[in-house]
């Protein structure tokens, strides 16, 4: 079913029935964990490992850590409305829909596989903003993703020449080879033009279409001001975050080992297919710190914090939904922005099937 079909109806209900629906969905999720438990599976144990994780740093440094979290949700939504108002200035668009599509995003992220939150951020924006369609918010990502683009160049970068020797290590190809070095980048410039001429007639509908969603990039200082600026509000909170939560588990915190363990973060969510990149981001936050703990306070570091950020960001985006959509209106959006962002993933394996 299109995202199109699932605008958004308007639901009437008064802010206590919204209220007492997220109760009782509380009080079925209860309920249902009950069943879970009686048919044999350890929802009690789970339940108790993640208490003892969460437990294990101050209260204290969990509400810093949330906190942050939520500044770094909302200022990257404030990004994302003016992106998409720039683009679609003819539709009607509130603040708080716009969050609650990123915050759902950002928590289906948390526990689904292959970035599929993302998609469905993506499908929510299609229905929520009359007119637009998925190549122009594609186009929007693009210019949402620039900054942080630019900010993780950034941390690699100091992360490269920060190790000693690692431009003689990294660049030895190149130098001792250039002749060769020279061949493969003229190969891959040639292979990119021709490319683009195959696939120029079909590209160039797309990116009519695709440059709806940067149309912002064309007023300089409203992107810088709009998009730009809390960007870097996100980023910094999001450093923020890691620093809290490293702290509270008694590992020193310095720019070092900051930008160390937000490297690993951004390798391990890019090469990751487990849900929430589990595992692969604690094998990458211990190697990042082995120089300043050991290997389980590192371990327990990198699970309390994914635990602790993931429950959060649950919580957070079903209050926003519900606060911006109402109980039915929020539930059937998700539902099927999730289906067809389910039926867009497997649509693109099938076609990396059909081209091996």
């Amino acid at each position: 079913m299109s995202a199109r079909a699932g605008r958004v109806p308007d639901s009437g209900t008064s802010r206590a029935r919204r209220l007492l629906k997220v109760g009782g969905w509380i009080a079925a999720v209860a309920l249902a964990l009950g069943v879970l438990e009686l048919l044999g599976a350890d929802v009690g144990g789970w339940c108790s490992d993640l208490w003892d994780t969460l437990t294990e740093i101050p209260l204290g440094y969990l509400a810093a850590g949330w906190s942050l979290q939520t500044v770094q949700t909302t200022l990257t939504a404030l990004g994302w409305y003016a992106i998409l108002r720039a683009g679609f200035p003819a539709a009607p668009l509130a603040y708080r829909s716009v969050l609650a599509a990123y915050a759902t995003g950002v928590a289906l992220n948390g526990f689904l596989p292959a970035n599929i939150g993302t998609v469905v951020m993506l499908l929510m924006y299609v229905a929520i903003v009359r007119g637009a369609n998925l190549p122009g918010v594609l186009g929007g990502m693009v210019v949402q993703k620039l900054f942080f683009s630019v900010a993780g160049t950034f941390v690699y970068v100091y992360l490269f020449v920060s190790v000693e020797g690692s431009f003689e290590l990294q660049l030895g190809g190149p130098h001792d080879h250039p002749a060769l070095f020279l061949g493969m980048v003229a190969g891959a410039l040639l292979l990119i033009v021709l490319l683009v001429r195959i696939f120029w007639r079909r590209l160039k509908g797309l990116w009519e279409q695709a440059k709806l969603g940067g149309a912002i990039l064309a007023r300089p200082r409203d992107y810088a001001v709009r998009v730009a600026l809390p960007s870097l509000g996100a980023w910094l909170a999001k450093l923020g975050v890691i620093a809290v939560f490293l702290a509270g588990y008694g590992i020193t915190v310095t720019f070092h080992t900051v930008m160390s363990v937000a490297g690993g973060n951004s390798i391990a969510n890019t090469v990751s297919v487990t849900p929430g990149g589990v595992g692969v981001n604690q094998a990458t936050n211990v190697a990042a710190l082995s120089d300043v703990t050991d290997a389980a306070t590192a371990t327990a570091y990198s699970l309390g914090q994914q635990l602790a950020i993931t429950a959060w960001n649950v919580g957070f985006a079903l209050v926003v939904v519900v606060w911006a959509f109402g109980w039915t209106g929020g539930r059937l959006l998700v539902e099927r922005s999730y289906e067809d962002a389910k039926e867009k993933v497997a649509e693109r394996k099938a076609e990396r099937a059909a081209r091996r």
